[in-house]
């Protein structure tokens, strides 16, 4: 286990922070590296948070940590550090469960989409926000399974220039930036879509 310090996981947060709110930094492009400096973590009153977490954690973990709660929370960009603190270890808990059962979940959300209405309608967006949206807000439908529709259908790319509101604006920065961190095998859901809906 690559044990990391205090102020690389404090640097970890910041630049998956700076990940998933700004559409110009790329994690994996700059190497999780942030500006920040040890002093200005010095400083920091939640300092203690970021040592108990790089005790308890490997590198590889702390990045699944911090991914997880970006990735859960309906705005990333307003997530607080204190809200991590507090139930991070319950939503990092929840979303690897996710992780170990991805095609079971993408299987079981997708059954009950397909089963409201046909495929056309649930991605038609000529009235504002499509069913698949409303689904995904409402928590019916998890982040992995938005990512994949996107791999499948490529709507992200349409919505982009028909909704122009900020809650798809986060919405869709959230799926491109979460993208990166997903290996998804495209053929495999485009089977289990099949088997659901007939085609």
């Amino acid at each position: 286990m690559v044990k990391v310090t205090p102020f690389e996981t404090y640097q970890t947060y910041l630049s998956l922070k700076s990940h998933f709110t700004n559409s110009k930094y790329d994690f994996f492009k700059y190497g999780g590296k942030s500006r920040a400096t040890v002093s200005s973590f010095n400083k920091r009153k939640d300092k203690y948070f970021f040592e108990k977490t790089s005790r308890k954690m490997s590198d590889e973990q702390i990045i699944e940590y911090f991914v997880s709660n970006f990735v859960s929370a309906s705005d990333p960009s307003k997530i607080w550090i204190g809200e991590i603190i507090t139930s991070g270890e319950r939503t990092y808990t929840d979303w690897k469960r996710r992780q170990q059962s991805m095609s079971y979940v993408f299987k079981e959300e997708s059954e009950k989409l397909f089963e409201m209405t046909n495929l056309e309608d649930i991605f038609k967006c000529s009235k504002g926000h499509p069913l698949v949206l409303k689904k995904f807000l409402g928590g019916e439908i998890s982040p992995e399974t938005m990512v994949i529709y996107d791999k499948v259908f490529s709507f992200v790319k349409d919505y982009d220039k028909k909704l122009l509101d900020p809650v798809w604006e986060t919405v869709s920065l959230k799926i491109k930036k979460y993208s990166s961190f997903l290996n998804i095998d495209v053929l495999q859901y485009r089977k289990i879509l099949r088997q659901i809906i007939n085609v």
